[in-house]
């Protein structure tokens, strides 16, 4: 059985003096088309215990998330979601894209962070200044604790994950009414036989990543 996440991490930096803590955690990253999304959950020493069944959004199902998202929202002080687009990831690659996704969310928070803790081991959200190549990217200062498998261990890194993974699948659902040969509502983006299959066939569209190594087209 997995175990659910806690505030462990979270009540850490309360007792060091910081006021909000923000978990952070990215969904899309790898697709072949698509957005990269970033989700971000704020919580203070005020927030009660999370949602029971919240988990890693990789370690839930469709059902699970769905069936979640609303106590998902309701539980941090302050939620948000943002993106970036294929073709911006095609224009500047998918680090900064990551970035330009994570200024959207914090644009967009009620309640700004004092911390961040962020899933992983590669700090992509802070970057240096000759990692920017002069592109109009906001600097965000905030320090930031990078946790490996954080958005399985924080509470407030796995609602950041479901929460930009509702977001852009139920995205993903949308446009695949206007494009269903590649069955992007069940593979949402990623590379699935049947979506690969798909872009063989017949190319790929202006939601695609044309910058990645997509699948050639075929009798063309």
């Amino acid at each position: 059985m997995v175990a659910a996440p806690t505030l462990d991490e979270e009540i850490s930096l309360f007792e060091q003096g910081v006021k909000f803590v923000a978990g952070v955690d990215e969904v899309g990253r790898g697709a072949l088309a698509g957005p990269v999304s970033v989700g971000v959950a704020v919580v203070s020493t005020s927030t009660q215990s999370p949602p029971a069944g919240l988990r890693d959004s990789k370690q839930m199902s469709l059902v699970a998330r769905e069936n979640i998202i609303d106590a998902v929202k309701a539980w941090p002080v302050a939620h948000a979601v943002g993106s970036a687009t294929a073709l911006e990831i095609d224009e500047v690659g998918i680090i900064n894209a990551l970035r330009l996704a994570w200024t959207r969310a914090y644009g967009l928070l009620a309640v700004k962070p004092d911390h961040v803790i962020l899933d992983g081991k590669h700090n992509w959200l802070s970057p240096k200044d000759e990692d920017l190549f002069g592109m109009a990217i906001p600097r965000i200062e905030v320090p930031v604790t990078m946790k490996i498998k954080a958005d399985a261990t924080c509470a407030s890194v796995s609602a950041a994950s479901v929460l930009a993974k509702v977001d852009r699948d139920s995205y993903m659902r949308e446009l695949a009414s206007s494009f269903p040969e590649y069955g992007w509502d069940s593979n949402v983006g990623y590379g699935a036989s049947g979506h690969m299959n798909a872009i063989r066939k017949l190319g790929a569209t202006q939601f695609h990543r044309k910058s990645w190594s997509l699948p050639a087209q075929v009798g063309v």
